[in-house]
This record gives structure tokens, sequence and C-alpha cells, in this order.
């Protein structure tokens, strides 16, 4: 992706999601000029990287196949530092956009339908070798259990939640001619870099080509950029 198509995403989402009436914390807002005021204080930022992020997974073609959220809280695994354990983000999914089939080793999440329009969803259990199973997959929407079978599409619609546990492979894309879909995703602790397993295999994070400065640093652009360094 360029910075420049990032940039713009970001400028767009911002208006966007105030008029959902959802609020961002303030580092949201902060430019590489703002970090270069900050010093430790801001550490936990960085090191459980909070903040935003933009990513097509390699398919040149964010549109289409691509997810652009923001992390709020996390904690991270093994360090007392940041002893939080758990993580809230915010996922903005565009109108048919899709993010591809994957699922986590150690997380556990709830995908909540803020606002806007349905979130469309399939699923498949997987084994802890990778290998998806043809089996009848058994998942909690707002406290009830469910059955589907493998790759059966779910509708969510606002308010509706569901709940990704380790090993439950998904996807899931915004419907069709039913506009935005403001996801929230309160989690265990996420480790973007350790904790997820695409099938096919794809890059979790964008590959950049620098064409002008960054408007506000992605989690991925911390160390690139030396922030706090």
């Amino acid at each position: 992706m360029k910075r420049s198509e990032i940039n713009a995403i970001i400028s767009g989402l911002k208006p966007l999601i105030a008029d959902q009436s959802f609020h961002l914390p303030p580092f949201a807002h902060w430019t590489p000029e703002d970090w270069r005021t900050k010093g430790e204080e801001c550490r936990e930022i960085v090191d459980a990287a909070l903040g935003w992020d933009v990513v097509d997974f390699g398919s040149g073609d964010f549109g289409r196949i691509g997810l652009a959220l923001f992390t709020m809280r996390n904690g991270v695994h093994g360090d007392a530092r940041y002893p939080k354990p758990y993580c809230e983000k915010l996922l903005i999914v565009g109108e048919g956009q899709l993010t591809p089939d994957h699922h986590h080793r150690l997380k556990t999440e709830d995908i909540i339908v803020r606002s806007g329009g349905n979130l469309m969803l399939s699923m498949q259990n997987a084994a802890p070798d990778g290998e998806l199973l043809d089996s009848p997959v058994t998942a909690t929407l707002d406290g009830v259990v469910h059955s589907f079978a493998p790759g059966e599409v779910v509708r969510l619609v606002p308010g509706q939640s569901i709940t990704f546990v380790p090993y439950l492979h998904h996807r899931f894309w915004a419907e069709p001619g039913c506009g935005t879909v403001l996801v929230g995703e309160v989690s265990s602790v996420n480790d973007d870099i350790g904790d997820n397993v695409f099938i096919p295999q794809m890059p979790r994070f964008a590959d950049i080509e620098e064409d002008c400065p960054p408007l506000h640093y992605l989690c991925s652009d911390y160390g690139k950029f030396g922030v706090l360094s």
C-alpha cells in the first residue's frame, strides 16, 4: 500500500467514526510532530501496539480485501509492566470489504456490531496443526449457544455479537448495500505478530511504499520510525 493511500483512508475514517458518536482517545490524533514531544510516559502505547492499523493483507485492493482498525487498550504477554489481560479495538469494515480466513491460537474475542450496516461471517473449526475440519461449528451469540454447518453464512445486525475462541477459523465482511460497519472487538491480550494463522498464508501488516510522510503512525510504524527511541 502507498502511504498516501493509508493517509487518505485514516482521514476519511475519523469523521465517519465521529458521526457514529464514537470517540477515539487523544493519541488517535497525534501526528509525527506530536510524537516528537512525547517521552517515556507514552511507552505503553508503543509496546502494546496501540493505535491505527490499515492493512490490505497483500491483496493490493484494500476496498475489496482489507481492514482498518484502532487498538485502544491492550496488554503484553509476559510483560509485568502491562498487566491488562484484555484488549479493545474498533474495526471499520467497508461495505463488501472482506477480512480473510484466519484464526488465533491464544486469543478469545467478542466481535460486536456497534453501528452501521450488517456484518456477515462464516466459520470453520481448525485443528492445532492448522488443518481445517469439516465438522459442525458451535459458537455463542450474545450468551446463546448456536450450531452452524462449516462455512455457513451468519448475519449480525447492530447490537449483536459473537464469540470466537481459539482455533475457530473465521472470515467476515460488511453486507453489500447496507453500508460501513463499526465493529467492536473485546478480547484477551492481542498479539498480531505471533497469534494469527491465515489460510492461505498472507501478511498481517501492510507493506508500505513511502510516497509521502505519514499523517499518523500505524501501530506497526513505531519501530520503523524509532518512536520513543
